[in-house]
């Protein structure tokens, strides 16, 4: 697991991801309070935080099936887009090997019959796993195919 102090260098390792498994990957920055999503607060103009600080916000799309998308958020957290399936609160070290379960179909979906339920599972290092519930009606072919 790579410490990945900064969005910039979050990037640089799915830049590299997305090469080791020939992807293709488009990457759109927002700089600023002004800009970032999670600082809608700040006024007209403002473009730092109170610390001084210069937020930098990331959002990368990786090209293929299944369908993966990263928001990379200033706070050293992520949201992670799988088919549809929104997994928010993935911290930023854990991001390349989320991507790397997922092109490497290691992640599954668990149904449960009663009640009636789908569960995306993605393995992550050190014995630990991200779930995240999945609509019936979001069940994409992707999706449906590592169902256990």
């Amino acid at each position: 697991m790579d410490h990945l102090p900064t969005t910039q260098a979050a990037v640089t390792a799915l830049r590299d991801l997305a090469m080791e498994y020939a992807r293709e990957v488009e990457v759109t920055h927002d700089i600023g309070a002004d800009q970032t999503s999670r600082r809608t607060a700040a006024g007209v103009g403002v473009t730092t935080d109170a610390d001084g600080s210069l937020p930098h916000e990331a959002f990368v799309e990786f090209g293929g099936l299944p369908r993966v998308s990263v928001r990379l958020y200033p706070d050293d957290d992520a949201l992670i887009d799988v088919e549809g399936v929104e997994c928010p609160d993935v911290a930023r070290e854990d991001v390349p090997a989320f991507l790397r379960s997922v092109f490497d179909e290691l992640a599954y979906v668990r149904a449960r019959r009663f009640p009636p339920g789908y569960f995306l599972i993605v393995p992550l290092p050190g014995d630990r796993a991200h779930k995240e519930y999945v609509s019936m009606i979001r069940l994409s072919p992707w999706l449906s195919g590592r169902v256990r």
